[in-house]
């Protein structure tokens, strides 16, 4: 394939054509790809697997005031867990690390080992594997 180019007023040739309909492409692709990724919380974090999203709480049940809503796949920190009202089997509910918000863990995934709160407030943050409870 031959590149032809159209003279300019210096004596360079631009490019026409396939050539630079190519280079125009590669440029827009990789302007495209240095985007910034979003950043993933710190551990313990959980992410969203509720197709739907899920609301955030102010307190461990469905009905305490609804305090948010947080998207299908959206990473949140997770300070801690209390185990509270039973959502489909699960009864174990995550405190948000950056707001005073409660989510069920039936809808998040948690990443990384996630304190009871009462060892969170007593500075006991390492999981305790003594305690009945003690759960990932």
């Amino acid at each position: 394939m031959s590149m032809t180019g159209t003279p300019t007023a210096r004596g360079t040739k631009i490019l026409t054509g396939a050539g630079a309909l190519t280079a125009a492409v590669v440029l827009g692709t990789t302007l495209l790809g240095a985007a910034p990724a979003q950043a993933t919380p710190s551990l313990p974090y959980g992410t969203v697997i509720a197709r739907t999203g899920l609301n955030q709480r102010q307190y461990p049940s469905v009905d305490s005031s609804n305090r948010g809503f947080l998207a299908h796949n959206a990473q949140v920190g997770l300070r801690c867990k209390v185990r509270a009202q039973n959502i489909g089997g699960n009864e174990v509910w995550y405190l948000l690390r950056d707001r005073a918000a409660w989510v069920s863990a039936k809808y998040v995934a948690n990443t990384g080992v996630v304190a009871y709160c009462k060892d969170v407030l007593r500075g006991r943050t390492s999981a305790d594997s003594s305690h009945p409870d003690a759960q990932g």
